[in-house]
């Protein structure tokens, strides 16, 4: 018997109280409260369950199975916990004192299923028009930053959308916790390690990252940017290696460029602020905000938007190609929205013609060329 079975097996029996979400395909995320209060979220929406954990020290003695599993601890010293399920599955945990209520658990179901872009026209998420543009420019080698807040389905729309890169190319994948998938055979993937008790085998994002430019990537997709690793890529980005993706945290196309500014500013290289936004400007060529609306809790692509540069008094510039509309509601109450062109045409516009890509514009004709 492997330890990966025995671990699963114990999981079960100290996981009990949730095992039936976490085996629900519906259920994307289940919230501990506390050993008496649990939500799960299921299609968008949060909904607060009848279940509960018998007691305090059986939520806590599960959370001591994961750190066992993984070799960490948390206890009062180190009351936060990060780990992952055999399945994928995200596990975040904090204990008292950090946790004034009780115990608190959080796990982010590793989904199954990867969407592709298909599937999210089919969701109403995406437009068959976005879904050829977005591919487009994926084989133009735009850099992309897909944006969006908590639980906005960001590393999903970034696996879909990696799907239009040629099979024919060498990518490496790098994340803090491994949930992507592409389907092209020549993917290498990056996974960051957590330091154990004694502050040893950590590795970060940044290393791996700084390892990845030597393994010859013709193209290097980043889970999400944190920290200083966003300096090392946007850097990246403007030396050769176009054509990267990653995700942010941010509501708005103007948000994410600041954010990954500040997190360029937080590298161990001093560079102006100055600096970094002209290299963030430079950087970053098209961006793909997300939003989940609270209505219904359906996740939509609500603009795509090209990166202008600065404008001059160093502000971010952008113009949207592409906006959400909405269009009313379906029997059953959920959005209807419709992305559509805003007439205004990106400044790469001819690059398709230019690279002999026609064959690969149906939909989307009067979005290139000249006007």
């Amino acid at each position: 018997m492997s330890r990966e079975t025995i671990f699963e097996a114990s999981l079960d029996y100290f996981l009990g109280p949730i095992g039936d979400f976490l085996h629900d395909e519906e259920v994307s995320e289940v919230m501990v409260n506390g050993y008496d209060e649990i939500f799960v979220e299921k299609r968008g929406r949060l909904y607060e369950t009848d279940a509960r954990f018998a007691s305090e020290d059986a939520l806590r003695s599960a959370i001591h199975n994961v750190a066992q599993y993984v070799g960490r601890e948390i206890d009062e010293d180190r009351p936060i916990l990060d780990a992952r399920l055999p399945d994928g599955s995200r596990v975040h945990a904090v204990i008292p004192p950090s946790a004034r209520r009780g115990t608190y658990l959080t796990i982010r179901k590793f989904l199954r299923d990867i969407f592709s872009m298909d599937d999210f026209v089919r969701l109403g998420s995406l437009s068959d028009a976005a879904k050829e543009f977005l591919e487009v420019c994926v084989k133009l080698r735009k850099n992309i930053v897909i944006a969006g807040g908590t639980g906005t389905g960001k590393t999903s729309m970034l696996n879909a959308v990696s799907t239009a890169i040629p099979e024919d190319e060498r990518i490496v994948v790098i994340e803090d916790s491994s949930e992507l998938k592409l389907q092209q055979k020549h993917s290498l993937y990056l996974e960051s390690q957590q330091a154990d008790t004694y502050g040893r085998g950590g590795v970060s994002i940044r290393q791996l990252f700084i390892a990845s430019l030597r393994m010859r990537p013709d193209r290097i997709v980043v889970g999400e940017v944190r920290s200083g690793e966003a300096l090392d890529m946007v850097q990246s980005m403007i030396s050769g290696h176009d054509g990267s993706m990653t995700t942010v945290h941010a509501t708005t196309p103007h948000d994410a460029m600041i954010r990954l500014e500040t997190l360029s500013l937080m590298s161990d290289i001093d560079i102006p602020v100055h600096v970094a936004r002209a290299q963030v400007a430079s950087a970053i060529h098209v961006v793909v905000q997300l939003t989940r609306f609270v209505e219904d809790g359906s996740r939509k692509i609500t603009r795509i938007s090209e990166s202008l540069g600065l404008d001059a008094n160093d502000r971010y510039q952008f113009q949207d190609i592409m906006v959400s509309k909405l269009k009313g509601r379906t029997p059953e109450g959920r959005l209807v929205a419709k992305l559509e062109h805003t007439g205004i045409k990106p400044t790469f516009a001819n690059e398709p013609f230019e690279q002999g890509m026609e064959d690969s514009i149906k939909l989307t004709r009067g979005l290139w060329g000249e006007s």
